[in-house]
């Protein structure tokens, strides 16, 4: 089984994915670009802090989520955004979501 790290990096990737997409898509609002850079950052900052151990990781996790959890509504609101971005968020955060299940 993968490690908690090596997990919160393939979520990181996914992350990254709708960031981009938000970033790309000049249809999408300005409230869903910075819930979604926020769960950039987050994201960013739940790979360091998970470094440091298990308690910590799944601290990371949690707040990861929380901030997916903003990012997904924030998208399905967005009647702007394209559907590739819409899409590329949720997918973000079905995998943090998965994550958080298993520890």
């Amino acid at each position: 089984m993968p490690s908690v790290q090596d997990q919160l990096d393939e979520v990181g990737a996914k992350v990254s994915v709708a960031v981009a997409a938000v970033e790309h898509d000049a249809a999408a609002s300005p409230v869903l670009a910075a819930v979604v850079r926020e769960f950039g950052g987050k994201s960013v900052k739940a790979r360091k802090v998970a470094a440091r151990g298990m308690k910590e990781a799944r601290e990371a996790v949690v707040e990861l989520e929380q901030a997916g959890d903003s990012a997904k509504a924030a998208a399905e609101a967005d009647s702007g955004a394209g559907e590739a971005t819409r899409q590329a968020v949720l997918d973000a955060h079905l995998s943090i979501c998965m994550l958080k299940s298993k520890l």
